[in-house]
């Protein structure tokens, strides 16, 4: 390109670049507003949590954030996740706008496991036609005839022996990973695709 050429852009195009960066701040303010309002619940709320549990959880800073699309309080659940006659707790924390799954097994304050660490924003999308942006993630519980359902019908990775249940970490209407404890870890399985 030779020197001292000067660049003219008409009126039209100027406007036009200072529209696009406008809506772009929007759209982007949007998100981190939506961000910023999701519902994230104290654990003493959830009365069938155990009460040691709730008040170690919030020791720690840990909010259960909430699912937009979902009326009922959700992301704490009971369940067989290490073996098949010990009842475990595991719980959506969300803390510093990243949430993790932590397990107490056996309900029990010194033996837990944290897992699944992913920011906040990852989970959200338009969950309407009006442009609604939500949280999205839940967790439930998974038994052996829906891990292997979802092993079955989307190919994933060969579950191990199955004698317990796993933990479904979803991103609603979209997919989610199925986790599994089997020989002293956490190990990720076909879920929704």
């Amino acid at each position: 390109m030779p020197k001292n050429t000067t660049f003219v852009l008409s009126v039209p195009v100027l406007l036009g670049l200072t529209c696009t960066a406008a809506e772009t701040t929007r759209a982007q303010d949007r998100w981190l507003k939506a961000e910023a309002e999701v519902v994230r619940l104290p654990p003493t709320v959830f009365r069938e949590l155990p009460r040691p549990v709730a008040r170690k959880l919030v020791a720690w800073g840990c909010t259960i954030p909430q699912a937009k699309e979902i009326s009922h309080r959700h992301n704490v659940i009971k369940g067989n996740f290490k073996g098949a006659n010990q009842a475990d707790w595991a719980v959506l924390c969300s803390k510093g706008h990243a949430s993790s799954i932590i397990i107490f097994w056996g309900g029990s304050l010194d033996s837990f496991s944290k897992i699944a660490r992913v920011a906040d924003k990852v989970f959200l999308q338009t969950i309407d036609g009006d442009g609604t942006i939500g949280f999205s993630r839940t967790i439930s519980a998974a038994g052996k005839s829906y891990v292997l359902q979802h092993y079955r019908e989307y190919h994933g990775p060969k579950p191990p022996p199955l004698n317990h249940q796993g933990i479904e970490d979803g991103f609603l209407e979209k997919a989610s990973t199925i986790y599994y404890y089997f020989g002293r870890k956490w190990i990720a399985l076909q879920g929704a695709d």
